[in-house]
């Protein structure tokens, strides 16, 4: 059985067992946006090179992509990326995929720039903000143990599955459908309509089944640690703490 990833609000812990109030200062979700957001404007500080790996093998391979989440999460205590790279790439590939999809259609400049606004505001960020509050909300209320109510799964969190999800889709539809647009799928024929829409079956699936690997594929590894830190604290008041 596979758990959905989560923060711990115990984590990391002092010796007894305690949040120091510095580190529950830098782990809160509002100290993790702040950094995420200020580095958002530092390009230097930005790993390109690896978010382009992510990239890449969110075709090849999305459970590597994922494994490494889970990396992060060992060393940072955090799900959520912390470097804003992939977004930006992101947003660069919606700004050249829309206007090539413009020049293909040969729409004018104010037309591709309403496509730009509604793919950025629409396609990506409001659909994103929607199916992430709900992943989340249903991650948290459903999806993790009763035993571990200390453990929530990070908004942050579910909102880069939706990214992750939403770059294959964006390719596909927004890339290769471009090839077969005027000579194939606008020809207005059954072989149009069959290429049309396998394209947008792909494209969809692929959707799904990144989403479904981002709420599953760290999942056991997450809370089996989670298990066995409450079995060693529950150890140490055993042995440490006097007698009552």
């Amino acid at each position: 059985m596979k758990m959905l990833p989560s923060t711990s609000v115990n984590s990391p812990v002092q010796g007894n067992g305690v949040l120091s109030s510095r580190d529950a200062a830098r782990h809160t979700a509002g100290a993790k946006r702040y950094k995420y957001l200020r580095r958002l404007f530092r390009f230097r500080q930005m790993d390109f090179e690896f978010a382009a790996w992510q990239m890449l093998y969110l075709f090849t391979s999305p459970q590597r992509v994922y494994r490494n989440f889970h990396y992060r999460k060992q060393t940072k205590d955090q799900w959520a990326r912390d470097d804003p790279a992939f977004l930006v790439l992101l947003s660069l590939w919606l700004c050249v995929s829309t206007i090539g999809f413009g020049f293909v259609l040969d729409m004018g400049f104010f037309e591709t720039i309403k496509l730009l606004l509604w793919v950025v505001f629409i396609d990506c960020v409001g659909v994103g903000l929607l199916i992430s509050t709900l992943m989340w909300f249903i991650s948290n209320k459903y999806l993790v143990k009763r035993q571990s109510r200390d453990y929530d799964v990070e908004w942050g969190y579910a909102f880069d599955v939706h990214l992750n999800a939403f770059y294959p889709l964006l390719v596909i539809l927004h890339f290769i459908q471009l090839f077969f647009i005027n000579h194939v799928i606008l020809t207005d024929t059954f072989i149009g309509y069959l290429v049309g829409n396998t394209l947008w079956l792909v494209a969809v699936g692929y959707y799904i089944y990144v989403t479904f690997l981002g709420y599953s594929e760290n999942i056991c590894k997450v809370l089996r640690a989670c298990g066995k830190e409450k079995e060693n604290k529950a150890v140490w008041k055993l042995f440490v703490q006097p007698a009552g």
